[in-house]
């Protein structure tokens, strides 16, 4: 059998999105795979209960469970770094690269990652959420230097329900940000149908729309050697010579 590089991904238990849209975008990636374990994520807020959902502990322990399949690596694809700050992300992967030996990754990283190789300084923000996150969103984005151009967000606890927000209005998000003519948009949530519509926007708009479940798929196949070009219609993420990378 042919070398097979499988990409583990730890994942809010209430998402439904994740799943379905991370298999499809390595789908034409000959011997990528992409394998799931979940921890209980039920709402986004500040209150106590919601944050406590992002201890290290189920995370580590799920992230162990993905090492039984003999992942290449693992990426956490799920965006509380956003309001939790940066450091959490960068202590949660640490952490699980030593409990399992294999390089760990995250979707917030990764989106800064991409801003900072494209030379993006000044972007816009797309979310679900509460106005008390999306403005801990924008204060985290704020220490890295990023200058948010315009923001939407649509005041939803979810997480569940973020699912069921229709492409047309994540679309229209979108659309109403790019007015402000950000150097990139960013759809922030991996429980939201915005990856599927990267392509069509980015033709439309002509700037680069970076979906948060396409930023941990492409900083786990950068860390496993795949050349991010491979990915075919999901976004100038995975193309632009700026972020596209060999194996």
């Amino acid at each position: 059998m042919a070398t097979r590089v499988r990409l583990g991904m730890l994942t809010p238990s209430s998402n439904t999105v994740l799943e379905p849209v991370a298999s499809a975008m390595v789908a034409g990636v000959a011997g990528v795979t992409v394998h799931f374990g979940r921890f209980p994520v039920t709402e986004i807020s500040l209150r106590p209960r919601a944050l406590g959902q992002f201890d290290d502990a189920p995370m580590r322990a799920a992230a162990r469970l993905l090492a039984d399949a003999r992942v290449d690596a693992i990426c956490w694809n799920g965006t509380s770094a956003g309001w939790l700050g940066l450091d959490a992300d960068r202590r949660l992967c640490d952490a699980i690269a030593g409990d399992v030996g294999v390089p760990v990754v995250s979707s917030v990283l990764a989106l800064v990652e991409a801003f900072r190789l494209a030379g993006v300084r000044r972007y816009g923000l797309v979310t679900p959420y509460l106005e008390e996150i999306q403005s801990r969103i924008l204060a985290t984005f704020a220490l890295e230097g990023l200058e948010c151009a315009a923001e939407r967000h649509l005041g939803d606890p979810g997480n569940y329900s973020f699912a069921l927000v229709e492409p047309s209005t994540l679309a229209e998000l979108t659309r109403a940000v790019a007015t402000a003519r950000p150097e990139a948009i960013t759809t922030f949530c991996t429980n939201l149908w915005a990856a599927p519509l990267v392509a069509g926007l980015e033709a439309e708009l002509g700037v680069p729309v970076y979906d948060t479940v396409a930023t941990g798929i492409w900083a786990a196949l950068r860390a496993t050697g795949v050349e991010t070009a491979r990915v075919k219609g999901w976004g100038r993420l995975f193309t632009d010579p700026a972020t596209a990378t060999g194996g």
